[in-house]
This record gives C-alpha cells, structure tokens and sequence, in this order.
C-alpha cells in the first residue's frame, strides 16, 4: 500500500501559499493512490527542537550512555526517520524566510541525518534513497535568472546538499512573487505572480499523471 508522508513549515496559516501548494499536491497524490495512506507533520505549528550542545552527538554515544537529553533527541531522530522510511513519497513545503529555509526545516533535516537511521553508521552511505520528495516552494519575490536577486534564494540551493547524505533527492515545483498581492511596491508584478501561482497547480495536477502517448 503506498503512503505519503505530508511536512508543512510554513508560520502564515491560512494565508501561506506553501500550504495551500502541499495541500493540493496531496489530494492530487490521493487522487492516483486512492488507497494509500497519509502522515502529517505540521513543522509550523509543531516545530522540532534545535540540536544544542547537550543532545547534539546522541547518535556517537552507546545508547546505556546517553543522557536523557542525548536519549530524547535520539528518540525524536528515530521518529522523523521512520515517518520517512514507511513513505513512498514525501511532500514537503518549504516557505523562504530571510532569504534561506525555516529555521523548523533545518532542524528536521538535522534530526534526519542520524548515523545508522538515515546514512550508513559504517560506509556512510545512503539509507533513505529510492523515495520521491516534492517540495512545494514559495517565494514572496523573484529570484530567478537576470532578477536583481538572483541566487539569493538559498533554500532551494540549500536542501538537495543538506539532505544528500540520505539518499532523497528533492524535485522542486515553486510559486514565486507570492507579496505582490499585499505589497503596494509590488502591485504591477500581479500578473506574473498569478501565472507563476498557476504554473505551479498545473506542474502539481500532471505530477502523477501518466505521460500521453
């Protein structure tokens, strides 16, 4: 039976275009695995806990040495890397805040690469690889070739080498100019927006569709 694991981040609620992106995706995901089965991790509401000083190397002690801030940590890594491991395909919103990813996103990356969960204790290799990862990216502005800002959207540049050591390989489907709605400065790029916003539910609809022959 296949199963979508589903990760929201964004803070905006209602208002988030990330969340309304991954909401989509997963009714057009359910739509083609109509018995499949779905978690749902809300890293916006919920977020998970920073690695700090006290739990940050759980993974390297021998589980009847650690901590109880070292086992706690551990735990909460076994729990994101099994949400991952029981998935056929992950979605994934990822808002750009400050010109990088949520600061809940890294921290579940963070307790994603765990040795001997997620990458290989021994080799080093990969032990997520063979799952596909959607990520449903949003930008409140334009980033993109020949923009006054090019590459300074350092989320998506960041994910696919924050979680490379896993083996999952993100395919990014983005809406950029998401402020132009609600800034005065930004109002004659509606229009770019609203088609940026449509591009991304067209690529969301055909995702799982069966190429035409």
């Amino acid at each position: 039976m296949s199963h979508l694991l589903h990760i929201d981040s964004s803070i905006q609620g209602d208002l988030s275009v990330s969340r309304k992106l991954t909401a989509r995706a997963a009714a057009a995901w359910q739509a083609t695995h109509p018995s499949g089965t779905v978690t749902y991790r809300d890293l916006g509401a919920e977020p998970l806990p920073h690695l700090d000083a006290a739990a940050a190397y759980a993974g390297a002690v021998p589980a009847a040495d650690r901590t109880p801030a070292q086992a706690a940590s551990w735990a909460l890594s076994e729990r994101v890397v099994a949400e991952v491991k029981e998935a056929d395909t992950i979605l994934l919103g990822l808002p750009l805040y400050n010109f990088g990813p949520p600061s809940s996103v890294k921290s579940w990356v963070d307790h994603l690469i765990a040795p001997g969960l997620s990458v290989d204790a021994e080799t080093h290799g990969p032990l997520l690889g063979g799952r596909e990862l959607l990520v449903l990216a949003s930008r409140g502005g334009g980033y993109g070739a020949g923009t006054p800002r090019e590459g300074w959207d350092h989320a998506e540049q960041w994910l696919p080498h924050g979680i490379a050591m896993t083996g999952l390989e993100p395919r990014f489907i983005t809406a950029e100019l998401t402020l132009a709605a609600s800034n005065p400065a930004m109002a004659e790029l509606i229009p770019l927006a609203d088609e940026s916003l449509r591009a991304a539910e067209r690529a969301i609809e055909g995702f799982w569709k069966p190429a035409s022959v």
